[in-house]
């Protein structure tokens, strides 16, 4: 704070202070505020003490909703003006939008396609040699569509991660749900929506360490975006938060031996791979959570356990 005020005084002091100074002056105090906002951070995990931190990020995630829902908006007036989609990066969540243009472009000039040819027999000649081109390249991409989102669907589709979850509270509208800031390795934590509060204790819901879920659709439930799901073993009477390896932090991946391959950006609805999958997600007789066999493995760190669910169905 010394730094701070003695730049104020400065700046007081001397109106006249050129440009480039007090640029240097407010470069300085930025890089002062940054140390001292990692500082807090860093005090607050190794205390576990999470109020400091649980405004900040509670206040991140709020942002960041509000920059998504307004990219949205802005795609879906661009799309209504005939303003091709481009492909926009959104936090973590990957979401890609596909452009459209060969739909609306054709319903344009085909009322004025047929006075033209009335009075230039060549051009419409022209019209017919390039329709069945297009067609044929609409042939060739339907084609080549099926065979990338039909591809083998198995758990290497699903982007699970460790996670910790910095803060849970009880859903404003909702006397089931929690609503979680996590840290899955990302620059800011996501808000996670939970049906747990009849399971798992609020207190125990604090500043522990889970595993994510984290290519599903972002979902509003009861007003509250959902951006991941936390894995739980479950049953019709008892539900456990997986437990990552010792070790592990957030960001790390799960892998399974025998089902190698990248996990998709953001996971289709309409393809239900997550509907698939989830039947072959179970826990085995010593509580480790499995995939057809195959063990949720942190590499180098060891394996994904229940606490003390066996044989039990995940979800």
């Amino acid at each position: 704070m010394f730094l701070a005020r003695s730049l104020y005084k400065m700046s007081g002091h001397n109106p006249l202070l050129r440009l480039e100074q007090r640029a240097a002056e407010a470069d300085q105090l930025i890089e002062y505020l940054k140390q001292q906002v990692q500082l807090l951070k860093e005090k607050a995990i190794i205390q576990a003490s999470v109020r400091e931190e649980k405004k900040l990020m509670v206040e991140n995630a709020k942002l960041k909703n509000d920059i998504e829902e307004l990219k949205k908006q802005l795609l879906e007036k661009e799309k209504k003006r005939g303003v091709l989609d481009v492909a926009m990066p959104l936090a973590d969540n990957g979401v890609e939008c596909i452009s459209k243009p060969s739909a609306p472009k054709p319903s344009g000039p085909a009322p004025s396609a047929s006075p033209a040819a009335v009075q230039s027999p060549p051009p419409k000649d022209e019209g017919k040699k390039k329709k069945p081109e297009k067609k044929g390249e609409k042939a060739e991409k339907k084609q080549a569509a099926p065979s990338q989102e039909d591809a083998k669907v198995d758990v290497s589709r699903l982007d699970l991660r460790v996670g910790r979850i910095i803060t849970a509270e009880k859903h404003p509208d909702a006397d089931s749900l929690y609503v979680e800031q996590v840290d899955v390795g990302e620059a800011s934590p996501r808000t996670v929506v939970s049906g747990l509060v009849k399971h798992i204790p609020l207190d125990q819901m604090q500043n522990r360490m889970a595993v994510l879920l984290c290519n599903l659709k972002p979902a509003k439930m009861r007003g509250v975006v959902s951006q991941a799901m936390v894995m739980c073993a479950s049953s019709p009477d008892k539900v456990e938060i997986l437990d990552p390896p010792s070790g592990a932090v957030p960001g790390d991946r799960l892998t399974f031996q025998g089902f190698p391959g990248e996990p998709d950006k953001e996971l289709n609805p309409k393809k239900k791979v997550w509907e698939q999958v989830q039947p072959d997600l179970r826990t085995d007789d010593q509580c480790v959570a499995t995939y057809k066999g195959a063990a949720f493995e942190v590499a180098g760190k060891g394996v994904c356990k229940a606490q003390t669910m066996s044989n039990s169905g995940i979800k």
